[in-house]
């Protein structure tokens, strides 16, 4: 029956569907849902504080996981095309809009991006379509190549624009990463279309494809709904991917890799990623919580993710964090003397100063 907790993420789904249903005031619900009820809960129910072992080895459980991730697929693609036509079809006042458009960023941030995260470590070509269909709606398909190949590889380092530097604000990492990320997929593309002697416009070049199946997305939108649907679609999918690079600021921030004598830098450890035991943001989001024993072993199912001790522990949930995050001063204050404390206790180094940014 502890399984069954999973079933919980789609209630942020639900919730989307209340949004564009009921619209007026409740158009609101899922923004209020995700950075206000859950958030408030999680300070009010503090986490567990030891380490937790999953032990799930039963093919049918398995299969009953696995399942529970590709349904997002088909709800995420229903609820999205139902609030575009809404969207187009039926009167809404513009705070209406706005509560519509903050709703399906939100769906697509938390049932669509994050979906996508755990499939596209999936060995099954199945998974990985899935996972390139859901991050087609935020137009960051590239973030399937970038993070497989790069983020995974060069966390923690000066090489990853997808880790967070100490005192860097939530709006410069911003421009940092999408901007960083986008290149890096570029680089990793080219280098191994030369690298197989495939040209740049071939079929094993999916950045192009990538790039094709997104403008198609945005045309087709454009045609059976309206162009101001299309534009709406545009920044539902930014506002996705935003929230997207919100989570990797939080998980990452300030946690760096130590630089071997020999040039190379160490081993990812399960100390280079914030973690967070908060109950119900572990559940909505699939485990991503728990980020240390993930980047540890990326081929690690969700089912499977443990809590670790030795990995630094975010004073909120992901929610909470992520609105804390979106003031710097208060951010700053909150999270620089747990990276001095953390990087003291555990390297015996000092966090170099730096000017914020």
């Amino acid at each position: 029956m502890k399984d069954l907790k999973y079933l919980f993420a789609f209630t942020i789904p639900l919730t989307v569907f209340l949004s564009i249903y009921f619209k007026d005031i409740f158009s609101y619900t899922t923004l209020v849902y995700a950075y206000g009820v859950i958030p408030l809960f999680e300070l009010i129910f503090k986490p567990k504080s030891y380490e937790e072992k999953r032990v799930v080895s039963s093919d049918l459980k398995n299969i009953f996981f696995d399942s529970l991730l590709y349904l997002n697929f088909p709800i995420v693609t229903s609820l999205l095309f139902y609030g575009f036509n809404v969207l187009s079809f039926e009167t809404t006042f513009f705070y209406e809009e706005v509560g519509i458009v903050l709703s399906l960023a939100i769906l697509l941030a938390t049932n669509g991006i994050n979906v996508a995260h755990e499939l596209g470590h999936r060995k099954s070509g199945f998974a990985k379509n899935i996972s390139k269909s859901l991050l087609l709606y935020s137009l960051y398909m590239h973030f399937f190549i970038e993070h497989n190949k790069g983020h995974h590889k060069n966390v923690g380092t000066p090489l990853d624009p997808a880790s967070a530097k100490f005192n860097q604000s939530l709006y410069s990492f911003w421009v940092q990463s999408v901007i960083g990320q986008y290149i890096n997929a570029w680089k990793i593309q080219l280098k191994e279309l030369n690298t197989n002697s495939n040209s740049f416009f071939s079929i094993k070049n999916q950045m192009l494809i990538f790039l094709f199946f997104q403008v198609s997305y945005l045309v087709v939108i454009g045609s059976v709904f309206t162009i101001k649907v299309a534009f709406l679609a545009v920044l539902v999918g930014v506002i996705s991917f935003l929230m997207l690079e919100t989570i990797n600021y939080i998980e990452h921030y300030g946690l760096t890799r130590k630089k071997m004598k020999s040039g190379r830098y160490e081993r990812v450890q399960t100390h280079h990623s914030w973690n967070s035991e908060h109950q119900i943001g572990r559940i909505v989001l699939y485990e991503l919580t728990r980020h240390s024993d993930h980047h540890y072993n990326a081929s690690k199912e969700y089912q499977f993710l443990e809590n670790k001790f030795q990995s630094p522990q975010l004073p909120y949930g992901y929610p909470a964090s992520m609105l804390l995050a979106l003031i710097p001063s208060l951010w700053f204050f909150v999270m620089n003397k747990k990276v001095i404390e953390f990087s003291k206790n555990f390297y015996n180094t000092k966090i170099p100063t730096r000017k914020t940014v």
